[in-house]
């Protein structure tokens, strides 16, 4: 267990969603100490550095290599955002030495490639989260509450849809959208958040029967378009679309039917439609990054994931998403690919 009162972080890559977390470790200066930067590119991790020291007035230094943040005595965790194929050779040598480990989604390429990961963190002793800043939203906590609370009745049907668009420009990048670098399309790369959220609330699934393609909108590897009907574990049934060929691009949404109400959750707000035909709100509706700027939301989520994670390792919070438990939607995609792929129902590895 970590005793300061401001867990020092490090972070890893420089990529698309590093300034993200930058602007979330800023804003979080009262709860964590960022003190560095590492990425393969020394110029972006020196331009990400000098910036956040400017803002936060002390001091963020550049790592040339894990190693070095590895043997530093002073780092309580490390934030790893790097692309998918490199997180397992990062992860080793950060667990072994004793650091506890929050990672940018997904876990890894593959549902035995992220098992790996879990199972490293857990032998080594350290605390795994995983980056899943749906959850932190102020609607997904109180859905949350309802849902544990048993208020709603038993659940019948699931409803999780996530319409997003991407330019082609977006899998022009090298290694986006392929399997040896990301593991695959819109299921591990965008859905996730939204599989990851809706299995908070529903269960595992039991089975699946899916369909997966690339239409004609994108030049990709992988898919980027998938339909799944889905068999839960409780009796429910459910569907999931998801795409990012759908223009301009969407909100993504969870719809929950239970015997007393409907949640509908979308863009972070949470909509809650009682039997007797009355009806509530909570939060606010925001962009989610579901258009043509993955970017496009606010950093507060992250914000929220990091300060819980810094609090779970001091021992005060609960850990929002601990990597064991966003093994089920790793467990779900996998079984949405297989049965793509075999045109066949197939069950969900629990």
């Amino acid at each position: 267990m970590i005793q300061r009162k401001r867990p020092k972080v490090a972070l890893i890559g420089a990529g698309m969603v590093a300034k993200t977390h930058v602007d979330a470790c800023v804003d979080a200066a009262g709860k964590l100490q960022l003190t560095g930067i590492s990425s393969r590119s020394n110029a972006r991790a020196a331009i990400l550095a000098q910036d956040a020291s400017a803002r936060l007035g002390e001091e963020v230094v550049t790592y040339p290599s894990v190693a070095q943040i590895a043997d530093d005595p002073d780092i309580d965790f490390v934030i790893i955002a790097t692309p998918p194929n490199v997180r397992g050779e990062l992860i080793a040598p950060l667990a072994q030495a004793g650091k506890h480990i929050l990672l940018e989604k997904p876990i890894g390429r593959t549902a035995d490639e992220a098992q790996q990961i879990v199972d490293l963190c857990k032998k080594a002793g350290v605390t795994l989260g995983i980056v899943f800043q749906h959850r932190a939203r102020a609607a997904s906590v109180i859905a949350a509450q309802m849902v544990s609370s048993g208020e709603l009745g038993p659940l019948a049907l699931v409803e999780m849809n996530v319409p997003w668009w991407r330019e082609q420009a977006y899998y022009d990048e090298p290694g986006r959208g392929t399997y040896d670098r990301d593991g695959g399309g819109v299921l591990i790369s965008q859905a996730i958040h939204t599989i990851d959220l809706a299995l908070s609330f529903t269960g595992p699934v039991q089975s699946v029967r899916a369909m997966a393609t690339t239409t004609r909108f994108h030049q990709m590897e992988s898919e980027d378009f998938v339909v799944a009907g889905l068999e839960f574990a409780n009796g429910a049934v459910g569907s999931l679309v998801a795409s990012t060929a759908s223009y301009p691009g969407g909100a993504e949404s969870i719809t929950l039917h239970f015997a007393q109400a409907t949640l509908h959750l979308e863009s972070g707000q949470l909509c809650i439609t009682r039997r007797n035909g009355d009806k509530t709100i909570h939060g606010d509706a925001a962009s989610t990054g579901g258009g043509a700027d993955p970017m496009a939301f606010t950093h507060a989520w992250h914000q929220s994931v990091i300060e819980n994670f810094a609090a779970a390792i001091t021992g005060t919070e609960r850990l929002l998403a601990p990597g064991d438990e966003a093994m089920a939607a790793h467990n779900l995609i996998n079984a949405i690919t297989r049965s793509a792929k075999s045109g066949s129902i197939e069950y969900v590895t629990q």
